[in-house]
């Protein structure tokens, strides 16, 4: 089996040779060819050579375009500062001193700049390897995008002082989220990734109440494309997850302050999730021998449908064979 075949085949849950591997590679990709974040991040030709050449010389199944949250917020208007070693800098944010949603541009996909890299990435990508791995597109989910766009403390007192203005600020994020997905998928994308980290900071109630409608409308919008949805949260959600299983994503992907198998015992035993080793303790510290080890020891924990990756993006000063370990193909136990 091929990369894209043992990821297809775990979410259709049928058997397969390996556990499908993914990874999310930025800072690390980048430095591995010789070049640096603020490349990866401001040229989708960076981004593709990275990703093709770490693909084939460590072995993992999906290739991804995703390399910061300001792809959609520099389509709004917000300017950015590329730096060497660091993710893009926002310079500020397009809300930061006002409520009204008509001083924002328009995002298009295939006009604004920054957007339009992104799907110039997937294309190329695609063109080299689809149908070998799964090909990840990536937007940014509804809460994160609004604190983006309103900065992330005036947007979590928005949350408590204005919902309506929430309400309304989440509901563009999310048009433009699914606009942003569709040229992703048009351009040969099979799996669109959501990153929503600010949900990590409310309550239940908020999540419930507030966040959680314009996420489902999200994922039902991209799932509606004919696409996949793969959720990254970063931070501990453990208290949102009997609400997030109602989202019914295709693959949940769990920071490392979650507790795994209690996860498993929330989400149920259908849902796909993806190994949460800690990035910088167990991945960059770690040895081959702890990693692969941990690895073993949260499939036997949590069981199938899993796949492999660490909890959130591996570090740039991670030794190649961590990243080798990491990858080293665990045998799907039916």
């Amino acid at each position: 089996m091929n990369g894209y075949d043992r990821y297809m085949a775990v979410l259709r849950g049928e058997p397969c040779d390996v556990l499908p591997r993914l990874p999310i590679l930025m800072a690390f990709a980048a430095k591995y060819i010789g070049s640096n974040y603020g490349e990866f991040a401001a040229d989708y030709k960076v981004l593709v050579e990275a990703n093709l050449r770490c693909v084939e010389d460590f072995g993992f199944d999906q290739v991804s375009a995703i390399s910061d949250p300001y792809r959609e917020t520099t389509g709004f208007g917000g300017e950015v500062e590329f730096v060497p070693d660091g993710v893009p800098r926002l310079l500020a944010p397009p809300l930061q001193n006002t409520k009204d949603l008509g001083t924002l541009k328009q995002p298009d996909p295939h006009v604004s700049p920054r957007m339009r890299d992104r799907v110039e990435g997937v294309a190329h990508m695609s063109a080299a390897v689809k149908g070998k791995y799964s090909i990840l597109g990536w937007v940014e989910g509804p809460a994160a995008e609004a604190a983006d766009l309103r900065g992330v403390a005036n947007f979590l007192m928005d949350l408590y002082d204005d919902p309506a203005f929430c309400h309304e600020l989440m509901g563009l994020c999310v048009d433009v989220g699914i606009d942003f997905a569709k040229a992703q998928l048009e351009a040969g994308a099979d799996t669109i990734g959501i990153g929503d980290a600010i949900v990590s900071q409310v309550s239940p109630s908020t999540y419930e109440e507030l966040i959680f409608p314009y996420e489902k409308r999200l994922v039902d919008g991209i799932r509606g494309l004919g696409a996949l949805v793969r959720l990254h949260i970063c931070g501990n959600i453990t208290h949102l997850l009997p609400k997030i299983k109602e989202l019914d994503v295709d693959i949940l992907d769990l920071d490392s302050p979650v507790d795994l198998k209690a996860a498993r015992e929330v989400v149920g035993p259908g849902q796909v999730i993806v190994t949460n080793l800690d990035p910088v303790r167990e991945i960059q510290s770690g040895t081959p021998e702890t990693i692969t080890a941990k690895v073993q020891a949260l499939y036997q924990a949590v069981g199938n449908p899993l796949m492999v990756g660490a909890g959130c993006e591996i570090p740039p000063a991670t030794p190649a064979e961590n990243l080798r370990a990491l990858c080293t193909p665990v045998a799907y136990c039916k």
